[in-house]
């Protein structure tokens, strides 16, 4: 087993014992001290604390457990010891456990830090907008790929619900997570960007024009017109329908610096937020994966709407999927 799976099979319910914040943690019954803080276990508390930790998780006999001196820890009656496995010269990362003085409980649980606004986990600054204005009570970020025919179901089907319904109470924002399978995916999030730079609504027409008509670039080799030459053609076009400086919008298209889609790819598989596939939500900071129905998105904003004090609008019929304004550039053309 891979030493990377150890948190997984050593994981709060295997242990029988869920916290979440200290004070769930209740202090032992009242017996004589044989766990004492800088003192090694003796041979027979370490045998009992290993034989539970084998008889709990999945790890082999090959497995060599180890165990640290036991340290004074923030949960009154308990002492915290760091547990370490070894196989093949490889060493775990080290898992805190925490053991009651009487030795007779052994806990094993996740800490969460709630001091943190869910809200800020992921920022949505300096992206262009759809919806609310920047205080509106809820956020919504999407990870986003302009070649992933799940992202663009979810932008024909849920955002036009989603903002018929919530208008003004709900933000839209978009960012960069363009996948390496799919071959015009960067192309398109730059081309995107230099929209943007210019124009906000002109950004959300080429997004929705692009998702709409993504199978209509194949990206055969064979084609007379490859995809980033019709997403050039594309982002154009919009330029010129929103009258900003085509000279300067031209000139962001053919530079095609992507710097700045890396780094929203790279915050993206980064930690706490983990995106690995596309398309992701997070609704005021809370993680949704793949395509949800409508329905749950709405439950999901009703209840980031009531935890900052508003009233949820009454449900309403969904909006048709407005096809965008920018006309598909034609092979040839």
């Amino acid at each position: 087993m891979p030493l990377r799976c150890l948190p997984l099979v050593l994981s709060m319910a295997a242990l029988g014992c869920r916290a979440q914040t200290a004070p769930g943690l209740l202090p032992p019954p009242a017996g004589p001290a044989v766990v004492q803080t800088g003192v090694k276990l003796s041979p027979e508390m370490a045998r009992r604390v290993e034989v539970m930790i084998r008889a709990r998780s999945a790890v082999t006999p090959d497995y060599l457990i180890s165990f640290s001196e036991p340290a004074k820890s923030e949960f009154p009656g308990y002492d915290q010891i760091i547990v370490t496995f070894t196989v093949s010269g490889n060493t775990s990362r080290p898992l805190p456990f925490l053991l009651s003085a009487d030795g007779k409980t052994l806990v094993q649980f996740s800490k969460f830090d709630l001091s943190k606004d869910p809200r800020e986990t992921v920022s949505g600054a300096g992206r262009p907008a759809r919806g609310g204005p920047e205080n509106a009570p809820v956020l919504i970020v999407g990870f986003d790929d302009l070649e992933c025919p799940f992202c663009a179901e979810m932008n024909a089907t849920l955002f036009p619900a989603v903002l018929n319904r919530y208008k003004d109470q709900v933000r839209v924002v978009y960012r960069d997570f363009p996948l390496d399978q799919h071959p015009w995916a960067m192309h398109a999030a730059v081309d995107a960007n230099c929209v943007a730079a210019a124009s906000a609504p002109g950004y959300w027409n080429y997004v929705d024009y692009v998702h709409a008509h993504a199978a209509e670039m194949t990206g055969d080799p064979k084609a007379p017109v490859k995809p980033e030459a019709l997403l050039d053609k594309l982002a154009l076009d919009e330029g010129a329908r929103q009258h900003v400086s085509l000279q300067d919008l031209s000139a962001c298209i053919q530079k095609q610096d992507d710097s700045k889609v890396k780094a929203s790819v790279q915050e993206a598989l980064s930690a706490p937020l983990n995106v690995g596939s596309a398309p992701v939500l997070y609704v005021n900071g809370e993680k949704i994966e793949g395509v949800v129905s409508v329905e749950t998105l709405d439950r999901i904003i009703d209840q980031a709407l009531i935890a900052v004090g508003q009233t949820p609008p009454p449900p309403s019929a969904p909006a048709p999927a407005a096809t965008p304004a920018p006309a598909a550039a034609k092979p040839g053309n």
